[in-house]
């Protein structure tokens, strides 16, 4: 018990890290291969990026170099996620987003396709809150104009694109023919949110169905997507998927 109780003691007086004055501030940008900018919506599945397939998405390109980004913007709304009801607050995506990459983020605007390799969105209803208005618009949406520059920059660069859960609608959006996953296109317990298939199709997209744990690539356009947490899955299955589409993101790159 003594030895609990300074533990606590310690980490009571505790401070974070001083990043002005630190000689080697903690860092999540790892320049051993490849770096790819992972653009955010914010922290948490309701009103920002799921936190579940962001992290996987950085435990899968760990080995190589990733650079976490996001919008410097308000939220649309901030949600209570134990009732699942939006509240009164007020909330930044970039400093929500700054929670998962511990500190270590960008704004958007100052990305520079020139510097990475690749692209790759999480999903979470903060790409159809903050980072487009697929929420309320529909198949009618639009993409913020940031994360539409970034879209088309990278495409123009013939660069890499990974994307999933909802962030496939994106692409959709912003690239009509292309071809893309969000899982399977008919309604079932498993598969909650299969009507944004159908929505892809009037978007005049290709959609391909494929399992939680599957990839689809369209080659000609270099896009890499996975359906994640579209689908109602243990998260290992979300995980595995994930992973399949960081590898093909570098293969590409």
């Amino acid at each position: 018990r003594a030895a609990l109780q300074a533990a606590h003691r310690l980490v009571a007086g505790a401070s974070l890290p001083d990043r002005t004055s630190c000689k080697n501030p903690p860092t999540l940008t790892l320049n051993m291969g490849k770096k790819v900018a992972i653009v955010l919506a914010g922290c948490g599945l309701y009103d920002g990026s799921e936190i579940h397939e962001s992290s996987a998405v950085l435990v899968h390109l760990s080995r190589e170099g990733a650079q976490f980004y996001a919008p410097d913007i308000d939220q649309m709304h901030v949600v209570d996620h134990v009732k699942g009801q939006p509240t009164q607050e007020k909330r930044n995506v970039l400093v929500e987003s700054a929670r998962i990459a511990r500190g270590n983020i960008k704004d958007l605007a100052k990305l520079n396709v020139k510097e990475l390799d690749a692209l790759i969105i999480p999903g979470g209803f903060g790409v159809a809150k903050n980072l487009s208005t697929w929420a309320v618009q529909g198949k009618n949406f639009t993409v913020s104009k940031a994360v539409e520059d970034t879209l088309k920059a990278f495409h123009a660069a013939k660069k890499p694109i990974g994307l999933c859960c909802i962030s496939p609608v994106l692409a959709a959006k912003i690239f009509p023919g292309c071809e893309l996953t969000v899982g399977h296109d008919t309604e079932c317990e498993k598969w909650p949110y299969a009507k944004t298939a159908e929505t892809m199709k009037e978007l005049g997209c290709k959609h391909v169905n494929k399992h939680v744990n599957e990839i689809h690539v369209d080659a000609k356009n270099k896009l890499v997507t996975t359906s994640a947490f579209m689908c109602n899955a243990p998260i290992h299955e979300v995980y595995d998927g994930i992973g399949k589409m960081v590898k093909e993101v570098l293969r590409l790159a």
